[in-house]
């Protein structure tokens, strides 16, 4: 394999590829992935959209502005002009580009493609840790942020800071001063000539959005930006210039990237960008603003059609799900509500956008589709020997595109054999579907049956007393494993034991009795991660410790908890409900310093450090929704203090769950120092505590239970 002559004069990400032997196979099967060896993707969206369908074409659209394709060219040149005329961008250079989806952000993307740059999108929500783990790993040259979400790259320029990266300059869009993006660009006249990059230069960096280890960068070229237009968006998508694409993904993720900007601007169609919105105030932007395709998760179906907005989707020609599975009962009833079809699909980041995927009358409601035309896939044993249909195995994709992990040891965990490993398990039928069954490590292997959570989950959800359900193996000393599901019930029905034998009855008679859940937890909501996605990790880590800590009876005294409210702000959540890591942390130590304030012991907080910190995200939050922090004290160790939290969304349901370990230092300390016994004595007995509450309702603080499980052997 030889690559082209590189543009780069900064030869950082070519440097970096993992070594050819390392790659997955590529292969260019369809006669529009014959690129020409010099290549920039955004010359070809966008310099060339401009000169077949005119400067004066509607481009991009939000709920006030409203920007041609002309003045998108303009803008992303004046982009182009400012980081090479004034902060001197080389070819090659990283760019970190932070800020919720607006034109200026995508005119920001543009720009840096123009120059010769690698863009590095982030998730507007990162704060300073997180942008300084990325920036380790890519090492921009500059940062463009919107100015809104400045504060945590400034953060990380003082010198005292924990990441700190003094000499990176952040230039900021859409302010005021004279030194805003904005009113650089009003210097310049807009004219710029698009970089000649090699095809095979890199183009973007993308970081995975995995919940535990280091972040994986992957390395995408300019040919792979347009090798999926190519294929899934002209193959299965077929969008057409007319069309108005809007949807909820931020433009970080590559989902969100192909489906508002890559396959509209590549037949000349519009896109609707959305800042923030609740699924009732989607649906109420499509209508008003006639998008005809729209990108979005499952869960937001889902949420339009519990607020009785299904009716304002009747414009739309063309829904697309990706990010988690599609259950068959989501698309069935989102069908009979609206006629539209669910174009389901699963793509990863590694392979930039979907990969399998079916429509119209191709759909087979469950399955996810078949490969999309230039790519291969196969269901294959951990040897990668192909199993046969019928046949659960590992997911093995091929195609245009591929994962190149920025020097990472992790490439031959994805790569086998020339094959791209997904970690998802498979089943193909006979006609070439192929049906999801779980993610790899979500196999139950109970007694000697390979069970999958998924299917299990998949007959609970047919029970009309499931809203939603996680199925995981708990650890059994008979058994090995054996299946636990959590439940959230529909509204009025009795979290009981006849529930509880109800469901299980009905999964023995809904697929092979062995696979039924012996235990089965209700509870108020599933822990999530930040985009939404189910937290199996989390879920199996609370079925192998469940029961090994009683309850406090209840005539023992209590240990301290309290209940703070503060309300979601702009920065702490994105327009499809996804919030962070760090908003969590800021939400839980505020009702730590309320707590320890009602304890008269105030000068504690922030003299004792945190030393450990985990959370479950389990459903999505809006931008001004009341969250309410529920914060106790779990265990008083001779210089630790543990707490657990709840946090709560608008309705009561649970948004996050998890804990906290700080550890007690005396000043000037070298280790932690004993609590006081007064101290000690307040921390394991003071019980609930005054509530900070937002409104002026009476501030009582609930008392902390449990949750019913029942377990049948």
């Amino acid at each position: 394999m030889e690559l082209s002559p590189s543009a780069h004069a900064d030869s950082f990400c070519r440097d970096r590829l993992p070594p050819f032997a390392l790659w997955p196979e590529l292969h260019f099967d369809l006669p529009e992935l014959d690129y020409p060896d010099r290549l920039n993707c955004a010359g070809r969206l966008l310099d060339e959209a401009v000169e077949q369908h005119g400067p004066d074409r509607p481009c991009l659209l939000t709920p006030t502005e409203r920007w041609t394709y002309g003045e998108l060219q303009h803008r992303a040149n004046q982009v182009a002009q400012v980081l090479t005329e004034d902060l001197g961008l080389r070819p090659g250079n990283r760019v970190l580009l932070r800020g919720p989806n607006n034109p200026w952000l995508v005119a920001a993307w543009f720009g840096v493609l123009k120059a010769g740059g690698v863009a590095v999108t982030t998730m507007p929500m990162l704060r300073a840790g997180e942008l300084a783990e990325l920036a380790g790993i890519s090492r921009p040259s500059v940062a463009v942020c919107d100015h809104r979400y400045a504060d945590e790259l400034e953060a990380l320029r003082r010198p005292t800071a924990v990441h700190a990266l003094p000499a990176l300059p952040v230039i900021t869009y859409g302010g005021s001063g004279p030194a805003d993006l904005t009113a650089l660009c009003a210097a310049k006249d807009g004219r710029f000539d698009t970089v000649a990059t090699a095809a095979d230069d890199v183009a973007l960096i993308a970081f995975t959005s995995g919940t535990t280890g280091r972040p994986k960068a992957t390395l995408h070229f300019h040919r792979d930006v347009l090798a999926n237009a190519d294929t899934f968006s002209r193959h299965v998508l077929r969008p057409r210039p007319d069309d108005v694409f809007t949807g909820t993904p931020p433009l970080a993720f590559t989902f969100g990237l192909g489906g508002l900007v890559v396959f509209p601007l590549s037949v000349g169609a519009a896109t609707l960008l959305i800042e923030q919105s609740t699924p009732l105030q989607l649906a109420d932007l499509v209508a008003d603003h006639g998008a005809t395709v729209l990108f979005t998760a499952p869960t937001a179906y889902r949420a339009i059609m519990e607020a009785g907005a299904a009716d304002r989707l009747s414009g739309l020609r063309r829904c697309v799900s990706a990010g988690e599975p599609l259950p068959a009962a989501v698309w069935q009833e989102f069908h009979e509500a609206t006629g539209l079809r669910i174009i389901d699909g699963i793509g990863a980041t590694e392979m930039l956008h979907v990969f399998i995927s079916a429509a119209d009358e191709d759909i087979r409601p469950g399955a996810t589709g078949r490969p999309v035309p230039g790519y291969r896939a196969a269901v294959v044993d951990e040897h990668g020997a192909p199993v046969p249909d019928g046949q659960p195995g590992l997911l093995a994709v091929t195609g245009p595109t591929g994962c190149r992990y920025l020097a990472d040891p992790r490439q031959t965990s994805y790569v086998r054999n020339g094959w791209n490993i997904t970690g998802d398990t498979y089943v193909r039928d006979a006609d070439g579907y192929f049906w999801y069954v779980a993610r790899s490590d979500d196999m139950i292997v109970s007694s000697g049956y390979n069970i999958a959570g998924p299917e299990v989950e998949k007959a609970l959800l047919s029970h009309p007393h499931v809203e939603e359900c996680a199925v995981v193996g708990a650890p059994d000393e008979r058994r090995g494993m054996l299946v636990k599901a959590y439940v959230v019930l529909a509204a009025g029905v009795a979290a009981d034991g006849a529930t509880v034998r109800e469901l299980q009855a009905h999964v023995k008679a809904s697929i092979a009795p062995y696979k039924y859940p012996r235990a089965v937890e209700f509870v108020t909501g599933l822990p999530r991660t930040g985009t939404g996605k189910l937290r199996r990790g989390a879920l199996r880590e609370r079925a192998r410790t469940d029961g090994r800590s009683p309850l406090p009876s209840p005539q023992e005294p209590s240990p301290p908890s309290v209940v703070v409210e503060r309300r979601v702000e702009w920065t702490d959540t994105d327009a499809a409900g996804h919030y962070h890591h760090s908003t969590v942390v800021r939400w839980v130590e505020a009702a730590e310093a309320v707590l320890l304030h009602r304890l008269g012991l105030s000068h504690l907080f922030g003299s004792t450090p945190r030393v450990h910190f985990e959370a479950d995200y389990r459903s999505r939050l809006w931008f001004g929704d009341t969250v309410r922090t529920e914060l106790r004290v779990t265990e008083v160790g001779s210089a630790s203090l543990h707490y657990a939290f709840t946090v709560r969304g608008e309705r009561g349901g649970e948004a996050a769950t998890g804990r906290m370990v700080v550890a007690h230092s005396a000043a000037h300390a070298t280790g932690s120092t004993p609590w006081p016994d007064d101290v000690r004595d307040l921390l394991g007995a003071a019980g609930p505590q005054r509530a900070e509450l937002l409104t002026t309702a009476p501030a009582t603080a609930p008392a902390p239970g449990g949750t019913p499980c029942a377990s049948q052997s």
